[in-house]
């Protein structure tokens, strides 16, 4: 199964740390952030794709040297437009893999075939083996974790099987626990036939992507039991005092 890891931000939160460093290859715990996202993504995955842009080649060069997936390539994201753009940036190496459409299949998860689709993460975040294990069982599928501001997340409203109904940016006037949109996902490969349209900011966003499919069939949502956003220079430092190894060992 192949796997995409996004990449290619320029880290401004993170400054000046990312000003000569790209955010993925900031250290936590003595290893880089991109090194921890490797190493739990999920035995089945056996190739793994990285959109880079923002000191690409240093991440080129960390790649040559990881032992945790097999075949490790990038994809050069010329011009940051997006996140739905860099995900489109992978298309065609995709395809290589694998042609089976599965949109005219029945609208259920019982002729699933993990070839046929692949996961998505964003590659400044940390997230539990265990999670990522559970989301390459579906043919779509969103990671999302339980949030008490909700205002400051996309938002997945769900239907009464539990799947994904519609997501909300950033909502206000939500009380309560809700689920946030942690950024991971499993896409069927023919998610490239739907066709993005500039999002209100000028740029292409790969929720867009799980919208669409989420209005053609079901896209199951697994909560998180582990997510550890690296946003800023807090976020980072405290990600050096949490023992990592015990939910991050998925290979």
């Amino acid at each position: 199964m192949d796997a995409v890891i996004m990449a290619a931000g320029l880290g401004t939160r993170l400054r000046p740390h990312t000003e000569k460093v790209p955010k993925p290859l900031l250290p936590v715990r003595g290893r880089p952030i991109l090194d921890w996202a490797l190493g739990a993504l999920p035995k089945s995955v056996d190739r793994v794709i990285v959109v880079i842009n923002y000191h690409g080649e240093q991440i080129e060069q960390y790649l040559r040297s990881q032992t945790h997936i097999p075949r490790a390539e990038v994809v050069w994201q010329k011009e940051p437009r997006g996140t739905g753009d860099a995900l489109r940036s992978c298309q065609e190496r995709l395809a290589s893999r694998i042609n089976t459409s599965l949109f005219g299949t029945e609208n259920s998860e019982r002729n699933f075939s993990g070839a046929s689709s692949f996961l998505v993460c964003n590659g400044d975040d940390l997230y539990g083996a265990a999670d990522l294990a559970r989301m390459v069982t579906h043919r779509a599928a969103m990671l999302c974790a339980p949030v008490t501001e909700p205002e400051k997340f996309g938002i997945a409203t769900t239907r009464s099987d539990g799947s994904l109904e519609r997501l909300v940016e950033k909502p206000k006037g939500l009380n309560g626990e809700q689920l946030a949109n942690a950024g991971v996902y499993t896409f069927p490969l023919d998610v490239f036939d739907i066709e993005l349209s500039l999002s209100p900011r000028g740029e292409y966003e790969i929720t867009q992507y799980v919208s669409e499919l989420a209005t053609r069939g079901r896209v199951a949502i697994e909560r998180a039991l582990f997510w550890l956003p690296i946003g800023d220079v807090a976020a980072w430092n405290a990600a050096q005092q949490v023992e990592l190894d015990a939910v991050l060992q998925g290979r």
